[in-house]
């Protein structure tokens, strides 16, 4: 119960302070010129402010509320090294013990991690959590703010003003002073590179302590597939790391400094960066051996390629025929057969023999080169027909020790639609082509296929009788493909509803240049959020588990799950930001959650300056818990006080005590109304008038 006097005036504040105004300066008048009533007028003019104020008796039925103290505990990446986690958890069990011993106290705890469920969040945001903990919490019911926290927040308002409550700020350091840390930072690193190019990558050396600065560092680089390489760096120094462009898709570049003694954690001592290889034009060199009909369809789709400088020659005429035409009329230009074939052989993506037969046109020294072409690293393409199974075949020629497969000499001719081998079903270049679902892909009749026996060589895809009909294989380096069959043209032509030959031949073509996504085996991550999805294509029936390193350093051996046509895939909850590694057998990936350069392990060691200001500013203190060589730190008294400029001492942090209420009731008593009030008032103005009488 609570009492207290209100006033409920007839008229607004401004009018009755204006009435007052006016009458105490007439009776200020009165006064300096001694005229009598002055004093009675004044108490005249007082009750009838009075009156007018309207003043009541006012009874409040309360209910006490129970203050609120926030405990904000740090579960941030930088949380997790030197022992602070143990450390926080055995602080938080205490803070909650002692809180509880104070009646009418309820705990608002708040848990703060650097990640969120969208991946956009980069470092630790204790106050933006903060104020979303105590939306619903009124500010004269805050009591005070705990942080458990290794010291480094980077949400920290510019002032008190942007908290939205006043109330003290106190911070519990799980660090100890003076740790320190050596860092690597990436200052610069190409995202993209062409292949057979190299790209510098800039990274720095850092310790946090000045004691440990200007040092020599040794810096080890593994790029992959081949062996690390260590450099002699000093601590604080800009270098410049240079990375060869060796292939396309995903160059991975792993860094590492070594562990200086005594730093708290070699988390952060290590980067690990993908540079994508991109070709530039694809230079690719396309021999046909006689016009057909299918010429035009690999002509069309090479064209169609912005991102393929296509050479094309057609052999219109053998040497050997002699049929009295004049030199000038057979053609154009000359076959530059030694240009081609032996000094810019090299130069060449891709070579696609397409019906092409031993006629004389190139020396069988050429072919070798070509043989050798590929041993070294080349792609060759063979678009055969009728040809290959002749006397005449490329076969039986050099380039025939690269070639996958082996004529018999037998051509099948009748209808078959295309089928994809049980290799063909979970291999990239065929498995996901257009049309293949069902038992029988939806495809238009080829109507012949060369005879041939594989060698050493895989088959994608079968013909009649179940002949092989594409044929793909490795030599060396290199890799030699083969296609039994020249009717692709038939689905150019939209023939009984035609078929994939746009994505076929283009698949075929990439695959021989060895790009990433049309690789048998291979190993993938995407990251959306804080969800890791994992994706492994194989051509085995059984893959290894996925090792999964987080950006931590922390291993966790994933299985993967079995899906369609050679992929595997499992997704997972990515806890950590950063760059997250994954290997699996001779396979390796990488891939980003969130901020690759995540500011939680840009600066990890313990410190009270960040939180400094603002905990001044509330009259808070920052305490230090880690242990030290004097001991383990204790944690502070806690106290309750009704108010105070500074809340904290050097072994105590106070609480405001609010007494806050919820009023359940209100009765009203007017005080100066009624026959009282009216005969008061008239009984003085009467008297005023009596004195000025006499």
């Amino acid at each position: 119960m609570s009492w207290s006097v209100e006033f409920i005036p007839f008229v607004s504040w401004p009018v009755l302070w204006a009435l007052a105004g006016i009458g105490l300066t007439l009776i200020a008048l009165l006064l300096w010129r001694s005229r009598r009533g002055a004093l009675l007028r004044l108490v005249s003019l007082a009750l009838l402010l009075l009156a007018i104020a309207n003043p009541h008796l006012k009874q409040e039925e309360r209910e006490p509320l129970n203050d609120v103290v926030a405990v904000v505990v740090d579960d941030s990446q930088s949380q997790a090294i030197a022992g602070r986690t143990a450390r926080t958890e055995a602080v938080r069990k205490e803070l909650e013990e002692r809180l509880k011993a104070f009646p009418h106290l309820d705990i608002r705890w708040v848990r703060s991690a650097s990640t969120a469920a969208d991946g956009e969040r980069d470092g630790t945001m204790l106050f933006t959590d903060l104020a979303q903990a105590l939306a619903d919490v009124p500010p004269d019911r805050l009591a005070g703010v705990l942080m458990i926290t290794e010291g480094e927040v980077h949400d920290v308002p510019a002032s008190a003003a942007g908290l939205g409550f006043h109330a003290p700020l106190h911070a519990l350091i799980t660090g100890k002073p003076g740790e320190f840390d050596r860092r690597l930072q990436v200052l610069s690193a190409p995202r993209f590179g062409i292949v057979g190019s190299r790209q510098d990558i800039e990274v720095k050396v850092t310790d946090s302590a000045p004691s440990g600065s200007g040092g020599a560092v040794r810096l080890t680089v593994t790029h992959q597939g081949q062996p690390a390489v260590t450099q002699s760096v000093r601590a604080g120094e800009k270098i410049a790391i240079p990375v060869d462009i060796g292939h396309a898709g995903a160059n991975i570049v792993e860094i590492e400094a070594e562990p200086a003694q005594g730093e708290i954690t070699p988390v952060n001592n290590r980067a690990v960066l993908t540079v994508e290889g991109v070709r530039e034009n694809l230079r690719v060199l396309l021999v046909s051996g006689e016009p057909h009909a299918g010429e035009r369809t690999w002509r069309n789709m090479l064209k169609s390629d912005a991102s393929v400088d296509l050479v094309h020659f057609t052999i219109l005429r053998p040497p050997e025929k002699q049929d009295g035409t004049p030199i000038n009329q057979l053609s154009l230009i000359a076959f530059p057969t030694r240009e081609l074939f032996q000094e810019k052989l090299d130069q060449f993506d891709l070579i696609i023999f397409d019906r092409y037969q031993r006629r004389g046109v190139l020396p069988l020294l050429y072919l070798e080169n070509v043989s050798r072409y590929v041993e070294k690293g080349g792609a060759v393409l063979v678009s055969a027909g009728e040809d290959y199974a002749s006397p005449l075949s490329l076969y039986r020629t050099p380039l025939g020790q690269v070639l996958p497969a082996v004529p018999s000499g037998r051509v099948v001719e009748e209808p078959f639609r295309p089928k994809l081998t049980e290799l063909g079903e979970k291999h990239p270049v065929t498995g996901d082509l257009p049309g293949v679902g069902g038992d029988e892909p939806s495809w238009g009749h080829w109507f012949r296929v060369v005879e041939a026996a594989p060698r050493d060589a895989e088959v994608l895809m079968k013909g009649a009788q179940n002949k092989p009909l594409l044929v793909i294989g490795e030599r060396g380096e290199g890799r030699v493909a083969l296609l039994l069959s020249d009717h692709a043209w038939l689905w150019a032509r939209g023939y009984e509803g035609g078929g994939p030959y746009t994505d076929l031949l283009r698949r075929i073509a990439h695959w021989l240049m060895k790009e990433p996504d049309l690789e048998e085996e291979t190993l993938k991550a995407t990251s959306r959020g804080q969800t890791l999805s994992i994706e492994r294509r194989s051509i085995k029936d059984e893959v290894d588990q996925v090792t999964v390193t987080a950006p931590s350093g922390k291993e966790e051996l994933v299985p993967l799950d079995k899906g369609e046509r050679g992929l595997w895939r499992k997704a997972i909850t990515a806890a950590e930001q950063g760059v997250y590694r994954l290997s699996s057998g001779d396979l390796a990936s990488v891939v980003t959650v969130g901020n690759a350069n995540a500011r939680e392990l840009s600066a990890v060691t313990a410190t009270a300056e960040v939180l400094s200001p603002i905990i001044e500013e509330t009259g808070g203190g920052s305490f230090w818990l880690g242990r030290d060589d004097a001991g383990a730190a204790k944690l502070p008294r806690l106290v309750m006080l009704r108010g105070g400029q500074v809340m904290h001492g050097k072994d105590w942090l106070g609480l405001h005590k609010r007494d806050a209420y919820h009023v359940k009731g209100v009765r009203l008593f007017p005080l100066f109304t009624g026959f009282l009030a009216l005969g008061l008032l008239l009984g003085f103005l009467a008297a005023t008038w009596f004195r000025e009488g006499r």
